[in-house]
Order: C-alpha cells, then structure tokens, then sequence
C-alpha cells in the first residue's frame, strides 16, 4: 500500500490521515503543509520534519 507521507514524525502523520477521513483539507505549502478544516474556518500547520520531540504534543 502507497501511503502519502504528511510528515516525518509517526504521530503526526497519522493524525493528519485520521483528520483527512473526517473531512479535512491538506495544502502543501514551502516548508510546512497545512490542515484546513471543513468549514474552512480552521488552519494548523503541519510540521513535515519536526525537529523537536515533543512535535506531536503541541500538534495535536
């Protein structure tokens, strides 16, 4: 199975997946990609090489 890679750390990648089942928007962008709500309302940057441990805390 070919699974696209939204990030480089396990936990944030399959948060993004999970959101995206729910009706979530991925954009990739320069160095970051973003998650966009379904209304469109809500952006969050995804982080695609965390350098710090503790990316998938403060991401999620």
């Amino acid at each position: 199975m070919n699974r696209k890679k939204y990030s480089k750390n396990k936990q944030i990648n399959a948060l993004v997946r999970e959101m995206l089942k729910q009706g979530y928007i991925y954009k990739r962008g320069g160095k970051h990609g973003k998650i966009i709500s379904p209304d469109g309302k809500v952006k969050v940057t995804v982080p695609g090489t965390p350098s710090d441990w503790r990316a998938s805390n403060s991401f999620g």
